[in-house]
């Protein structure tokens, strides 16, 4: 299950429709906000330190990353949102951007949505739920930065997500991870296998 993570490779960047690639496979999106920890969750999957580059000044990446799986699947790096102090008319577009990725991208077969476990469920995250909804996009949320709290405050918030849940109709799951630690990962890895080797599930 590890190796097929530890494989990953950059592909490419995209700044508009035109430069995405082709449509082969399957592919599963991360987003979230600037400063969940999308970066470091992504390496933390792929045990690779710095396939996805991370920044101390959260909302630099400013680009959709491709990254190359075998059997022509992919794991794609949306940019961050929410945060970035970048001037609105540059919001706007990726904005547009990622909202075309989103909905003509018909490889998409699910999307995780990376939190900050201390302030998880943010206005950017609920609208990426609902957009998620109606489009019937599968959708497993990653309470990041586990490290951070107790046992009984993750738990906490891991049962208070769940229920905020209940509202959606797709198929939407959650679980407590640490980028730091690894807490979580072999539940992600389970997660990505659903979605992208569906073959090893039946």
């Amino acid at each position: 299950m590890s190796a097929f993570y530890q494989q990953a490779r950059f592909l490419q960047s995209a700044t508009t429709t035109d430069t995405l690639p082709p449509e082969l496979g399957f592919e599963v999106a991360f987003a979230g906000r600037s400063n969940s920890g999308k970066s470091s969750t992504l390496n933390r999957l792929c045990q690779q330190k710095s396939l996805a580059r991370t920044s101390k000044t959260p909302g630099r990446t400013q680009l959709i990353n491709f990254f190359s799986l075998a059997d022509g699947k992919y794991l794609v790096d949306l940019p961050g949102y929410g945060y970035a102090k970048v001037p609105e008319k540059v919001k706007l577009k990726w904005q547009q951007f990622i909202e075309s990725y989103l909905t003509q991208r018909f490889t998409l077969c699910g999307l995780v949505i990376v939190m900050d476990i201390r302030r998880p469920m943010q206005e950017h995250d609920l609208n990426m739920l609902a957009w998620a909804d109606s489009r019937n996009l599968a959708v497993h949320i990653v309470l990041n930065k586990s490290d951070k709290l107790k046992h009984g405050q993750a738990k906490t918030s891991l049962l208070k997500a769940q229920q905020q849940l209940k509202k959606y109709n797709n198929a939407t799951s959650v679980q407590i991870f640490s980028a730091i630690k690894g807490t979580g990962l072999k539940e992600l890895w389970a997660q990505l296998d659903i979605w992208l080797q569906p073959q090893n599930n039946e």
